[in-house]
């Protein structure tokens, strides 16, 4: 998958020739001020979700009073920006080009394993009539499954949930510790969603490994994130 990089924001090919459609990754040299003033200029309002690593979806049908709180948007009106902030976790944009629909999801371990990727995709289809074989998906950088490592509790959690034994595998290193395949535990979800993988669009950085991409794990005393964002022009 080809990618491009535009003043420090990574943006996918196929998602560039939708005319109506702005959206971008933030690298680590992007700042939220940097992110506020983009919006300004291209006239959009910004809607940032407090975050809180759950399964919960919310609907815009216009700029909010207060950050909603939870872990995906949708809308289908122009001049929002509807963002995700990340730093290891995988933000994921979702675009439907005949409904005119698009959505912003955080994926983290919680909310990924509450398949929340997976209910945006069925809130999409229940309620505006997407079909799922025709959505674009783009997923960002994240934590790669090389230094992703989590505890017992976590692969037993993945494992009762359903999960396929390939998102978690021993770690040979450290016994009792298993590294967990965050961006195929999503892709997971979309193929049962009835998502073509064809029309899965990944940027497949390691965001513990690339020094332009924020870490949490690798710096947890910094609380700066990367925005992920996603609009519809009018």
């Amino acid at each position: 998958m080809a990618d491009t990089i535009k003043d420090r924001v990574l943006t996918i090919p196929r998602f560039e020739r939708v005319p109506w459609l702005i959206h971008g990754f933030g690298t680590a040299g992007w700042s939220e001020e940097d992110f506020g003033k983009a919006g300004k200029r291209c006239g959009f309002r910004l809607v940032i979700l407090a975050q809180v690593h759950s399964d919960t979806v919310h609907r815009l049908d216009g700029a909010p009073a207060r950050r909603p709180q939870g872990d995906a948007l949708i809308t289908g009106r122009p001049g929002l920006f509807l963002t995700i902030k990340t730093a290891d976790c995988l933000p994921a944009l979702i675009v439907d080009e005949e409904r005119r629909v698009i959505a912003a999801v955080h994926c983290g371990w919680r909310g990924t394993l509450k398949r929340i990727l997976e209910r945006v995709v069925r809130d999409l289809r229940e309620r505006d009539g997407s079909d799922p074989s025709k959505l674009l998906v783009a997923l960002g950088p994240c934590i790669g499954p090389g230094c992703y490592e989590v505890g017992p509790e976590v692969r037993a959690a993945f494992e009762e949930a359903g999960f396929p034994p390939g998102v978690l595998r021993e770690r040979i290193s450290t016994p009792g510790k298993y590294l967990l395949d965050l961006r195929e535990a999503n892709r997971g979800q979309l193929d049962r969603a009835g998502v073509k993988r064809e029309n899965v669009f990944s940027f497949d950085a390691c965001t513990h490994c690339r020094s332009d991409l924020l870490s949490y794990r690798r710096d947890k005393a910094k609380k700066k994130r990367m925005f992920a964002f996603i609009g519809m022009k009018g």
